[in-house]
């Protein structure tokens, strides 16, 4: 007998299982967070857990793997079965997730031409090669080799995006011959067409929806769907939106817990579920992903809170105990207790020990500059994440001129010896702007700083050339384009970090790193008061903890106790709005936008 098998009912060890699961993603929070988290949605009344595996974190360089701290797949999934929990992995290669690039690592872009989520040879070569790493590690982790995992995706939301079927038999199949043996599975919306397109229904690969309304409504879509292909299994939402995400300049997105307590019941009465988020977590450093638009594309936040059951820092809000109500309403044979609580601190004012330009400490940044005749991406330059700063020598004919930034993503701020010209978003890159030179001189030192702001996560862009962040084409002056560039990356690394040179000179009107050292006698999970900063990003202790931007909706950072230590501590903001900053503040309690 089969441990774990898909039939009418899913079967463990011989007897019908309703699953009642939560999204908690390791990777979006700190080890220590994951015992809480998990113990909390058991509290609830949940028997599993689930969550994606992002190729980019793993797999962060081509060929270098990392699988250390909170990239630890293996011990995350040992604590859910430490807990009593089942889980449920879904190691797509794309993951949507509102995760930078849905996952995919920036330098798969170095391909030329490359068709990602086909079967592209070159494609599915990288895909091998990450699989080779991954599966096995994840293999041992099964029910049916005495782990916790019962079931695994092939691939996300795939019919949102494409329909080629040999693709998801070419991954199905690489998954396999790397020792995966569970039931596989597939999530789509709940329509038709993305049902028609996203499955291998035929190919006995079991269908699971996203949605998160409707329950009984969209639970028919699903069994009709099923049943024209003369299948008879359960009805699986395997993400059940219980909040959602939120974008840069846009108020925050709260659903009402009663209203979400009452789907959730409709939806346990007709099947199974996964509460996507449980427990959500932030996008730490620069792994927040994009919404695809047409023309603007919309960045999403640092905060992954998501209005989930558990808030970004881990606490039981108004839901949890609503939902938890729920499933014992449905389910009066589950076990439940009273949830984990947790305190946040705030640990003080401290204020800016040093700061220093950019443009004046750029050379210490590198060991040299990266020069070529004509601007390169960031993927090509760097690895793609951050910032890069494009630093150039024009002649100047003693009067204005024609200049612009010609195919250039996401977000560029021009300078002109040293003094800010204008920023371009999206709707205005690419605009002509006229610069000019100083008196007495023949040539104009231009300074660009762009920033990628995220790759799509989610949509037709994903192939797209505005994916390659950076400068593609060209900067013009006059009517021809400049030929001479020298590329500093912005990344943001301890390594990168260490070397900023604060003896270089300060200018609070330029892009400037800030820096605080401080003692703490005593840590704890806390907030950084972001309010009276512009737009950039902080580094605590080494860890870049995420973009800040006075769009709002949020005015704060989630930090971690896990980040600070008792003794010497080392805060560095880099600060890209000519906003001078004095002091940096830690609070209990997330700040937002009035």
């Amino acid at each position: 007998m089969k441990v774990f098998e898909i039939k009418e009912d899913f079967i463990l060890a011989g007897q019908p299982l309703k699953i009642i699961s939560g999204a908690i993603h390791y990777f979006r929070m700190t080890p220590r967070q994951w015992e809480d988290s998990l113990y909390n949605l058991k509290a609830l009344g949940a028997n599993t857990v689930e969550t994606y595996i992002p190729w980019n974190i793993h797999e962060p360089e081509e060929g270098v793997f990392d699988f250390e701290g909170l990239k630890n797949i293996e011990l995350f999934v040992k604590k859910a079965q430490e807990l009593g929990l089942m889980v449920i992995l879904r190691p797509s290669v794309y993951i949507c997730a509102e995760w930078e690039f849905g996952g995919l690592p920036a330098w798969i872009l170095h391909e030329r031409g490359i068709r990602l989520r086909s079967t592209d040879p070159v494609f599915m070569q990288k895909v091998d090669n990450y699989f080779k790493v991954l599966i096995p590690k994840l293999a041992p982790l099964q029910i049916t080799h005495g782990g916790p995992v019962i079931m695994m995706q092939i691939e996300n939301e795939y019919g949102s995006y494409g329909m080629e079927k040999d693709y998801l038999r070419q991954t199905q199949k690489l998954m396999e011959k790397y020792g995966i043996d569970v039931p596989l599975f597939t999530s789509d919306g709940s329509w038709p067409e993305v049902l028609d397109a996203g499955t291998l229904i035929d190919d006995d690969i079991f269908v699971t929806g996203n949605f998160g309304s409707r329950s009984k409504e969209n639970g028919q879509v699903m069994r009709e769907f099923m049943e024209k292909h003369n299948k008879k299994w359960p009805i699986m939402c395997m993400e059940y939106w219980d909040g959602w995400f939120n974008r840069w300049g846009e108020p925050i997105i709260k659903r009402d817990a009663q209203d979400l307590a009452d789907e959730v019941k409709d939806m346990l009465e007709i099947g199974s579920l996964n509460l996507y988020m449980f427990h959500g977590g932030t996008n730490f450093g620069f792994y927040n992903g994009c919404s695809a638009r047409e023309t603007m594309d919309l960045p999403q936040v640092t905060s992954y809170d998501y209005d989930a059951l558990l808030n970004e820092s881990g606490e039981p809000t108004e839901k949890y105990y609503a939902v938890q109500k729920a499933i014992k309403e449905v389910c009066p044979m589950a076990w439940q207790s009273e949830p984990r609580l947790k305190q946040n601190i705030a640990l003080g004012t401290y204020p800016v020990t040093d700061s220093v330009s950019l443009f004046n400490t750029k050379e210490a940044l590198v060991d040299e500059p990266i020069y070529s005749p004509y601007p390169l991406t960031m993927e090509k330059a760097s690895n793609g994440y951050g910032y890069m700063l494009y630093s150039m020598t024009l002649p100047y004919y003693g009067h204005e001129n024609k200049f612009k930034v010609v195919e250039a993503s996401d977000r560029i701020q021009i300078f002109t010896d040293g003094n800010w010209q204008t920023t371009q978003y999206q709707e205005t890159n690419g605009k002509e702007l006229m610069i000019a030179g100083q008196e007495n001189t023949d040539t104009i030192n231009v300074d660009i700083l762009i920033e990628n702001m995220g790759r799509v996560n989610y949509g037709f862009k994903l192939n797209n050339p505005t994916q390659m962040k950076g400068i593609r084409n060209g900067v013009m002056q006059d009517i021809h384009f400049h030929q001479g560039y020298y590329h500093y990356p912005v990344t943001l690394t301890p390594e990168e970090l260490a070397r900023v040179d604060y003896s270089a000179g300060k200018n609070s009107a330029q892009p400037s790193f800030y820096q605080v050292e401080f003692e703490l006698e005593q840590i704890g999970d806390t907030f950084i008061d972001c309010s009276n900063y512009g737009k950039g990003a902080v580094v605590v202790n080494g860890v870049n903890i995420g973009r800040y931007w006075n769009q709002g909706p949020h005015l704060s950072l989630y930090c971690p106790q896990d980040f600070l230590n008792i003794g010497k501590n080392t805060v560095v903001i880099f600060e890209t709005e000519g906003v001078e900053i004095s002091e940096v503040s830690f609070c209990d309690k997330p700040k937002y936008l009035a």
